[in-house]
């Protein structure tokens, strides 16, 4: 079931033609200073007033939710030059609540006025499925040894393996269909290797007791209490988000990068498209991009980027195989890795950066995982389709790449989450340096360039961000303020804020540089971010996000510094 179209799984707030919806009072606001179109404030019996409630308003039939926050008061409204005349659905998202289905006609020029009662939620399975895969992992036991951890939030929601009920010897049936499900595989498009499923493994069986012993296989309701976090409060309340559906059911945005026209290109993770969302009108195009590969092999790709020249590169996966698409025509040109189909194994073609190409005429990929003949980093000409393998002298450090980021002299920044370390290969020699990152156990896994040529990146591992400093030679870090964040990637805005997210807290934070401020925005709904794209014109940066669990783009706008 697809959750991402506005209406989440934490509240639904339905349509009163459609399903009829319990009244709430509301009344003619009086005039407002600044132009407010939906006013009101948040409460509960419990809490009365209640701050960092995100409150939703959705047009029938309309594709663009708008969302805000409400502020110590209770207090929220909603700008009229985001709110068209209609009639909208009211959701909210506050972890232990939840809202009875609400809709209210918003006439043109006259402020509404709509108070909200929230129900304290009673069920504890009910809350369960309110939680985020870090809340999860705060509530259960901690497993015996960290070999048996869960690793189970990459394909989808701990949600799923919490209200399972099969017992150790079923689990470890399951665990060994997930180990050849490949990485962009999703509950709607379950892609396999074209490999047999392991023997069960020592560790695969110590896993299985551990999950049996937390899910609902021998009891109907949970036995550990379920924690939660804090909801926003302060500067994380003054801030708007946009989401904007994505009309294929199916559609996993996996990677966004926004165009000179304002336009957002998103790769899709699990099917074989490139789209655009006009934000300004919510219309989306798909553009199919052609199989490189015969047979059932997964479909879908991961990064997506754009050159100088405004043409979208994406790094289509298994396919092995660069797409390029020009968007004046609408062509698209595919570069298919020089290896053969029987020495590619598990690898897919994952990372592209071709934003410094006009240095040489040259691009930076990486292939994760596979044999040698295929894994690894590759300098690419595409005009004369020579593909250099980067290499490293006997005894080098560990240098397969998770993430290749390019820098102004179209040298290649490397990264893996498993690595101390991050490493640069001289685009001229191929020659590879390293340098250690500060964090014990620390990791980057995605990064970004900035305007200094420093190298910002989530430490996935650490739990934090990083940048590396070209002129220092040296990696700072910085330890996120939620513990368990995992922070899977990172840009800064080239003025003052940092921004960062990853798949286990549904946050996207932004942190000051100058002053070492943390904000954290709570997003709408459960979103398992995988790439962050910061849109640097304006006042204030913004974010954009798209979440690979559903067809939906979010777009984060802080109102205040």
């Amino acid at each position: 079931m697809n959750r991402a179209k506005f209406l989440t799984g934490i509240v639904v707030a339905a349509f009163t033609a459609l399903l009829g919806f319990v009244t709430v009072g509301f009344m003619r606001a009086d005039a407002q200073p600044h132009a407010i179109a939906l006013t009101g404030t948040v409460s509960s019996q419990a809490e009365g007033p209640m701050e960092g409630v995100l409150v939703g308003a959705k047009k029938a039939g309309s594709t663009i939710g708008t969302w805000v926050v409400s502020d110590a008061q209770g207090h929220y409204s909603f700008p009229a030059d985001r709110i068209q005349p209609g009639n909208y659905a009211i959701a909210i998202r506050a972890v232990g609540y939840e809202l009875p289905g609400t809709a209210v006609e918003i006439p043109a020029n006259d402020p509404i006025k709509l108070d909200l009662q929230l129900n304290k939620v009673t069920s504890v399975n009910k809350l369960g499925m309110q939680l985020t895969n870090v809340e999860w992992r705060n509530s259960i036991p901690r497993p015996p040894q960290e070999k048996t951890a869960l690793g189970c939030s990459t394909c989808h929601t701990l949600q799923k393996v919490m209200f399972s009920r099969f017992n150790a010897d079923e689990m470890v049936t399951v665990l060994q269909r997930m180990a050849t499900h490949t990485n962009n595989s999703s509950p709607m498009h379950p892609w396999v290797h074209p490999i047999a499923a392991p023997e069960p493994t020592e560790r695969m069986i110590a896993q299985a007791k551990y999950i049996a012993s937390i899910n609902l296989s021998a009891q109907d309701s949970f036995s550990f209490p379920l924690k939660t976090l804090p909801r926003p409060h302060g500067k994380a309340t003054q801030v708007i988000y946009t989401t904007y559906d994505l009309p294929r059911h199916d559609a996993a945005p996996h990677d966004t990068s926004m165009d000179a026209e304002g336009n957002v290109w998103y790769s899709d993770f699990t099917s074989q498209f490139i789209g655009k969302l006009d934000p300004r009108t919510g219309k989306v195009t798909d553009y199919p991009v052609p199989l490189a590969r015969s047979g059932p092999l997964a479909q879908g790709g991961l990064q997506i980027v754009l050159d100088k020249q405004g043409r979208v590169y994406y790094g289509n996966m298994s396919q092995m195989q660069i797409a390029r698409l020009d968007p004046k025509t609408g062509k698209i040109e595919t570069f298919k890795l020089p290896v053969a189909d029987d020495k590619i194994g598990t690898a897919h073609l994952t990372m592209i950066d071709p934003n410094f190409q006009d240095v040489d005429g040259k691009l930076w990929i990486n292939v994760a995982e596979g044999a040698d003949e295929s894994g690894g980093t590759y300098h690419i000409d595409l005009a004369k389709n020579i593909w250099t393998k980067v290499t490293y002298p006997a005894g080098s450090p560990s240098a397969r790449a998770y993430d290749v980021v390019a820098n102004s002299n179209n040298n290649m920044y490397g990264m893996n989450q498993n690595n101390n370390k991050i490493w640069m290969t001289d685009g001229k020699t191929l020659k590879t340096t390293w340098w250690d990152m500060t964090l014990q156990g620390a990791g980057c896994r995605r990064g970004h360039i900035d305007s200094q040529d420093r190298l910002w990146c989530g430490d996935f591992t650490g739990d934090g961000l990083a940048m590396f400093d070209p002129k220092t030679q040296k990696v700072t870090e910085w330890k996120a303020p939620t513990p368990g964040m995992w922070p899977y990637d990172a840009e800064f805005d080239d003025n003052t804020y940092a921004w960062f997210a990853g798949m286990e807290s549904d946050l996207a934070v932004r942190f000051n540089v100058k002053t070492g401020e943390f904000t954290q925005y709570l997003l709408p709904h459960d979103t398992n971010v995988r790439h962050v794209d910061v849109q640097k014109t304006g006042e204030l940066s913004s974010l954009w996000l798209g979440d690979q669990h559903s067809n939906l783009i979010i777009h984060i706008e802080p109102l205040i510094p």
